[in-house]
């Protein structure tokens, strides 16, 4: 039985998938652990398992692997694309050395561990259309870096001491629960919610920027598929490109107006996300998480955004 430790279980992805990962392997079983117990996260805390843990402590982090006699760590602690260019020591510390802690005490106590690559991890040099698997890899922001990094430490930790380290290269990350914390592409969240609010939304990234994107239930799906998957048939292990659609802002622009018809979508760029969002791939090629471990997203664009204004709506009560 797997007894996991979910570390950045209060952000975007860990706040849903804290609580999947307790239905499928019990509530007990999945310890939930965050730098500080945050507001609004009283229901999750009070769920299941709750440790304070700030990754960049090894000592402390070992102590919650040994307390819950931890056999699986989902390593989601980080600062993401936007918030990393404004602090860029504080993204390597807690990216790169948080990993780093994560690694060692996966090592010591006998643990699996799956962290999230991103398509940051691609540059300006890299192919925009159908990103390979396998290419050149020189982003231009500290985010980037430290994902290049951390793709290659989980490598050489699988290689050196046989940790089964595994992970994906997600692109932007889209739910109605929570909201993201400071990447590039946040407008694609934001922007549901304007719609319903507003009936009209000011992008920061301009039109005609292409980015991979994928509904929240897709990427829980993805982190636990690829845990579950027989370690024979992988190859790559860590970094597998997984993908659901690539869009423009004016792409989904022209989704929410099949729901709401007078929705109206203007543009005041941000120049700093736009070079971001620029040096990062149009589209990626998953076909290697498709045959190493049988990815298939079950959402595309239409389909995401009616259920995201379905459930915004209950959500906002309007």
């Amino acid at each position: 039985m797997r007894r996991i430790l979910v570390t950045g279980a209060l952000g975007q992805i860990g706040s849903e998938l804290t609580v999947r990962l307790r239905e499928i392997y019990g509530e007990s079983n999945v310890v939930a652990s965050s730098k500080s117990a945050k507001d609004g996260h009283e229901e999750l805390v009070a769920s299941g398992p709750f440790e304070i843990v700030d990754v960049t402590n090894r000592e402390q982090l070992a102590q919650a692997v040994q307390k819950h006699k931890i056999n699986t760590i989902i390593h989601l602690a980080a600062i993401l694309s936007a918030v990393g260019e404004q602090n860029p020591h504080l993204a390597w510390e807690v990216n790169i050395n948080g990993l780093y802690n994560v690694l060692e005490v996966a090592r010591h106590e006998n643990c699996s561990v799956f962290t999230p690559s991103s398509i940051a991890a691609f540059g300006d040099s890299t192919p925009k259309d159908k990103t390979p698997q396998d290419t050149i890899q020189r982003p231009s922001t500290m985010y980037g870096v430290t994902k290049v990094a951390g793709e290659l430490l989980c490598d050489y930790y699988f290689h050196k001491f046989g940790v089964d380290t595994r992970g994906v290269r997600f692109p932007g990350l889209i739910s109605y629960k929570t909201l993201p914390g400071g990447g590039t592409t946040d407008y694609a969240v934001h922007i549901y919610y304007e719609a319903l609010r507003q009936k009209r939304y000011t992008s920061y990234i301009g039109p005609g920027t292409k980015m991979d994107m994928m509904y929240m239930p897709d990427a829980l799906d993805a982190i636990i598929n690829l845990m579950e998957a027989d370690p024979k048939k992988l190859i790559h292990r860590n970094a597998f490109n997984v993908t659901a659609m690539s869009f423009a802002p004016e792409d989904i622009a022209r989704s929410i107006q099949k729901f709401i018809p007078e929705f109206e979508l203007d543009f005041d760029v941000d120049p700093v996300r736009q070079a971001i969002a620029e040096s990062w791939p149009n589209s990626l090629d998953d076909s290697a998480a498709r045959e190493e471990w049988g990815w298939s997203p079950k959402y595309d664009l239409d389909a995401m955004t009616e259920d995201m204004l379905k459930n915004l709506k209950i959500k906002l009560g309007l």
